[in-house]
C-alpha cells in the first residue's frame, strides 16, 4: 500500500481528531428538553447538516434552521457549544507524525466539515498545541469552502489537479468506507482508517 506513495490526503474527523456525534445529539436534546433522533453520525446526515457542509448558508442560517426544525431554541455560543460538543481529543502523536511527514511527502486535507467545527477546532489547536490546522499540511481542502463533499469523485479530482498529483502515487486516509470507494473511483490508492489502524499505525517505521 505505501511503496511508491508521495503524495497523502488526510480526513480529519475521526482520522487526526477523536470524535463522538453521540456528544452533540445528546447536547442538543439537553437544550430542547426531548431526546433528539439520530439525525447524524459518519454514514449518514441529515439534509440541513450535510447542506451546511457544502456552504449552501451561513452559521446563523444553520443555526436557525437546526432550531426551527427540532423546536428548541439558544443562544448562539451555546448552539455551537452544543454543535462542537462531538469534538474530542486530538492525540499528540497524530500531530507530531503529521509534522514529520509534511517534511518528507506532500500533505494534504480533505474534510467534509463546515464553519463553526473549523473554527472551534483551530482554537482547540492553537490553545493546546500552538498550531493551527493549515501548520501540518501542503494545502487544506475543507467542504463549505469548495462548495461540494466527499465521496462526489469531483472534490478528490480538484485536490488532484489543482496540484499536479498522480493519483496512483497518492494515498488517501479515511474513516469511511463510502469515502474511499469515492477516492479508488477518482483513482487514488486509500485506506480506512479503524480504531486498530491509527494513523500511525499505519505509518509506523514506513520512512
Amino acid at each position: 500500500m505505501l511503496e511508491g506513495i508521495e503524495n497523502i490526503i488526510f480526513d480529519l474527523g475521526g482520522v487526526i481528531v477523536n470524535i463522538d456525534y453521540d456528544k452533540t445529539i445528546d447536547a442538543f436534546s439537553r437544550l430542547s428538553g426531548n431526546i433528539m433522533p439520530q439525525i447524524f453520525n459518519k454514514y449518514y446526515q441529515s439534509k440541513v447538516f450535510a447542506e451546511f457542509e457544502i456552504g449552501s448558508f451561513s452559521a446563523q442560517e444553520f443555526r436557525s434552521q437546526v432550531k426551527k426544525k427540532f423546536g428548541f431554541e439558544a443562544t448562539d455560543k451555546k448552539f455551537d457549544k452544543a454543535w462542537s460538543a462531538m469534538l474530542l481529543d486530538t492525540p499528540p502523536e497524530r500531530l507530531e507524525l503529521l509534522l514529520d511527514l509534511k517534511e518528507k511527502k506532500r500533505t494534504f486535507l480533505l474534510s467534509n466539515t463546515n464553519k463553526i467545527h473549523i473554527r472551534d477546532y483551530n482554537k482547540i489547536l492553537q490553545k493546546e498545541f500552538n498550531h493551527y490546522l493549515e501548520n501540518f499540511f501542503e494545502k487544506v481542502y475543507l467542504s463549505h469552502l469548495v462548495k461540494k463533499r466527499k465521496p462526489d469523485v469531483s472534490i478528490y479530482k480538484q485536490v488532484v489537479s489543482e496540484n499536479n498529483l498522480d493519483p496512483r502515487k497518492t494515498l488517501f486516509v479515511d474513516d469511511t468506507e463510502t469515502n474511499i470507494i469515492g477516492a479508488r473511483k477518482a483513482g487514488l490508492q486509500a485506506q480506512l482508517i479503524t480504531n486498530e489502524l491509527t494513523i500511525n499505525s499505519l505509518f509506523e517505521g514506513w520512512y
